[in-house]
């Protein structure tokens, strides 16, 4: 990605050998996202802490077991947490949640809200389930019609697409995309008179939000400059401090057949992403058992990349029969993409 430094950044919990779960971490901001929920226990509290949507591509236990994990360390926290997956998703919520009593959580002072969406043939179904009300399912209405590689989840500042692929059962692929990136120049900031702190997220925030020019931004002078705090209309802020540039893309694709069908959707979803995180369960010489496991090679991961122009290639969820030998998994990759594999 050169020497751009965008402000989500991703990484591995369990790095490229280990359960899934892939961490978005908007650096300025109080949140996170999860790709898939993997074993998350060593990860720390304070990460999971920030995560407020988690897109899980299916429910084997490998993409799922850390959903325990998760709701445990919310409980008791007032926070609504958001969770996408595949068609049925919503019925393996409830089964976890089935499997413990919740008589005394009508006593909390603060409420727990799940947030379940599930993406299938009949669009975007969703239900919502309320830690003081026994985590019973409630349901909501419908969202629309899904095409073949939907925007899920649109904010202003960032959407998320998934794509349907075949792994047996159904999968998803998502693809994160920042629509722009909004920095402060450091340089001007400081020739400005103000200091750094939470009123930046405000401005850009506002910013993403097209707030008109006029809206005040209060915001507090650094030491030794006269007065405590100034008040300044967005668009001289907009004009005066902030940097724009594109935003970051990443694609993550798991658990996936190497069918006509999934190649297309996987290099529309993935087409001219920064980072791809792809996974490379076996070796190219084991493409007959990688066809009758629904999964991808590791020169099959290469292939998918190239053809989706991405920047750069990301490897994980190897079968444990190549740890001891990764770096072939990893030369396939670089031979059939020609680019930087991590």
């Amino acid at each position: 990605m050169g020497a751009m430094r965008h402000d989500i950044v991703c990484s591995l919990v369990n790095g490229p050998e280990g359960d899934p779960a892939l961490y978005a971490d908007f650096k300025y901001e109080r949140r996170a996202f999860l790709f898939d929920l993997g074993d998350v226990h060593g990860f720390s509290a304070r990460s999971l802490l920030k995560v407020d949507s988690v897109f899980v591509s299916h429910t084997h236990v490998d993409h799922f077991i850390g959903f325990d994990q998760l709701l445990r360390l919310h409980l008791g926290r007032h926070k609504q947490l958001k969770l996408y997956g595949p068609a049925g998703f919503t019925n393996n919520v409830e089964a976890k949640l089935r499997g413990y009593r919740w008589n005394l959580v009508r006593n909390y002072p603060y409420d727990l809200t799940l947030e379940v969406f599930e993406a299938g043939d009949a669009g975007l179904q969703a239900a919502r389930f309320e830690c003081r009300g026994g985590f019973d399912r409630v349901r909501l209405p419908p969202l629309a019609a899904l095409d073949a590689a939907p925007v899920i989840l649109e904010e202003a500042g960032l959407r998320i697409r998934a794509a349907l692929l075949d792994h047996d059962i159904p999968s998803l692929a998502y693809a994160l995309e920042q629509k722009v990136q909004i920095n402060v120049d450091k340089v001007r900031l400081e020739a400005s008179g103000f200091s750094v702190g939470p009123w930046i997220r405000e401005v850009k925030e506002a910013v993403r939000n097209q707030a008109p020019d006029h809206v005040p931004i209060r915001i507090p002078l650094a030491a030794g400059t006269s007065g405590e705090a100034a008040e300044i209309p967005l668009g001289e802020l907009r004009r005066g401090i902030l940097r724009f540039s594109r935003g970051i893309k990443v694609a993550y694709v798991t658990d996936a057949a190497y069918t006509a069908e999934n190649r297309r959707k996987i290099v529309d979803l993935a087409g001219g992403a920064d980072l791809l995180y792809c996974e490379a369960v076996f070796s190219d010489q084991d493409r007959t058992r990688a066809e009758q496991r629904r999964h991808l090679t590791a020169g099959q991961a290469g292939l998918l990349a190239r053809e989706a122009g991405v920047r750069r290639l990301v490897l994980f969820h190897f079968s444990p029969k190549y740890h001891s030998r990764l770096e072939s998994l990893y030369r396939e990759a670089r031979e059939a993409y020609g680019g930087e594999v991590g």
